[in-house]
């Protein structure tokens, strides 16, 4: 099986992760998987929603949208037609799901995190690619609020990365571009930790029910792909 892009079955693609792209926020991040752009930014707010106020607990939340040009033909904004899709509304509940499962909510404080993640230019495997940047410019906003002293404390506990993984022309494959997803005999996106967690598991078949044995192998390249994720999101940051 040879894929359309010429990858072996367990290569991500090209993954680049520039940071503070943003001057304005407390965290931002230019990701690049491939053809797959996206812009994370991390915006720190000194207030909580109302059913946190005076709990000592902070929240982190996020947004997702993509811009009208960044598929093959233009999309309308969502703001236009006066409300969110479906599927927008789920992956922003994904990627606030993930984040706050690294993350110790009382030691944050009362500060709100607020997360977007805007597509500049999609190739398959947008939310993963939003997940894995959202984390970096996570980690800066809290960097920022430890050097000014605001937090005394690192209410991080982990680092996540997320891949798409899929069985295509049955073979198990990581990371799919679009081409690939959209042929794909079943899709998964993993969210995991960097100390072996699992944060949350998507996985469908798009034609036939797949067995034990094919979803064994697309966690075991999920993980693969994460682990180098990391290092990636690490090397940006310079953490060891």
């Amino acid at each position: 099986m040879k894929r359309p892009s010429g990858r072996n079955y367990d290569e991500l693609r090209k993954v680049e992760i520039d940071i503070g792209v943003s001057k304005h926020a407390e965290g931002s991040c230019f990701v690049k998987f491939g053809d797959t752009h996206v812009l994370c930014t991390a915006s720190v707010e000194n207030r909580v929603p109302p059913w946190l106020r005076n709990s000592g607990t902070g929240w982190v939340t996020a947004e997702y949208g993509m811009l009208p040009r960044s598929t093959s033909e233009r999309m309308r904004r969502e703001s236009s037609n006066g409300k969110q899709s479906g599927r927008t509304q789920e992956i922003q509940r994904l990627i606030g799901r993930s984040l706050r499962s690294i993350i110790d909510l009382k030691k944050l404080g009362e500060y709100q995190i607020n997360i977007d993640c805007d597509v500049i230019q999609a190739d398959g495997g947008t939310r993963t690619a939003s997940i894995s940047g959202a984390w970096v410019a996570l980690r800066q906003s809290i960097n920022n609020l430890l050097s000014t002293r605001d937090l005394l404390t690192d209410p991080i506990i982990g680092c996540i990365g997320a891949v798409s993984c899929g069985i295509y022309e049955n073979t198990s494959i990581l990371d799919l571009d679009y081409e690939e997803d959209s042929k794909a005999d079943a899709d998964a996106n993993f969210v995991l930790t960097d100390y072996g967690g699992v944060v949350e598991i998507q996985a469908t078949a798009e034609t036939i029910p797949f067995s034990q044995e094919k979803y064994s192998e697309l966690f075991a390249l999920a993980k693969k792909g994460i682990g180098e994720i990391n290092i990636i999101q690490k090397k940006c940051l310079k953490l060891k």
